[in-house]
């Protein structure tokens, strides 16, 4: 049994990978959908900010610990460090910025990044928050392979299902 974080910054593939996981039988939670997520107060009083909601998160992770099944949770929030040390193994997925750029230029998926301040946001985060994404990483996973050998990267952490 493990619990992964998935994480990296907008355009690497994360809820592409967690779909693809989830088509092997995987257990998978994209916090991007489905309430996880609440703008928040920083503690440090500076504002506002995306953040796990950290009572769901934290039943997320002792379910999964009593049920003994793998799960992969997905997301990339400014509270997440405070859940590290739950998490077996820590996965950034990272790709250059050109190709960050054009996927998000591309998806249909979700619409942030399509105006040009969200993507200079996204440059910006690129340069700031990633450095200290990779830095917590146990794992980073470069996602300009197929997806099928990044899924085949992510399903090895897992180990086998319990349930087919």
């Amino acid at each position: 049994m493990a619990v992964i974080l998935v994480t990296g910054m907008s355009g690497t593939g994360k809820s592409t990978a967690l779909i693809a996981l989830a088509q092997r039988g995987y257990r998978v939670v994209d916090t991007d959908y489905g309430g996880w997520i609440a703008d928040l107060p920083r503690p440090d009083g500076t504002g506002s900010e995306r953040q796990w909601r950290e009572d769901r998160i934290e039943e997320l992770i002792a379910d999964h610990e009593r049920s003994g099944e793998s799960v992969f949770i997905g997301g990339t929030v400014w509270n997440q460090v405070g859940f590290y040390p739950r998490f077996d193994e820590i996965v950034l997925l990272s790709a250059p910025v050109p190709v960050i750029l054009d996927r998000i230029a591309q998806r249909d998926t979700n619409p942030f990044g399509k105006a040009a301040g969200e993507r200079e946001r996204i440059m910006a985060d690129i340069a700031e928050i990633e450095p200290l994404l990779r830095s917590a990483a146990s794992v980073e996973i470069d996602t300009r392979k197929p997806l099928g050998e990044v899924v085949d990267q992510l399903a090895a952490l897992a180990g086998p299902r319990i349930s087919q």
